[in-house]
């Protein structure tokens, strides 16, 4: 089963027009965590060749940061949804992103 389809099982029991209004959200969630793998595989921090107390945020630490925030915001909000709805599908939720790595 993709991820996609993983988190709209998590929404089964919400209603149709509130599916619509949200699957856009799930693919932006989807994309993210792909995005978030992959930058997972780069440097975050640069070193100062001589002076190794000299540190920067490489470009993907940037992009990183930027897109945990918006992956945060995100699940929040269907977080709320869930709430809204059933307890049961919370913990689902949940539980699948303990598996994102």
């Amino acid at each position: 089963m993709d991820r996609k389809q993983e988190l709209l099982d998590i929404f089964k029991d919400v209603d149709e027009n509130t599916i619509h209004l949200i699957l856009p959200l799930i693919d932006e969630v989807v994309y993210m965590e792909e995005m978030m793998r992959n930058l997972k595989k780069l440097p975050f921090i640069r070193v100062h060749p001589k002076n190794s107390s000299k540190q920067e945020t490489t470009p993907a630490g940037k992009q990183y940061k930027e897109f945990s925030q918006s992956y945060m915001n995100a699940i929040r909000i269907l977080n709320s949804i869930l709430n809204k709805v059933d307890s049961n599908a919370e913990n689902e939720l949940l539980k699948k992103l303990a598996d994102f790595e």
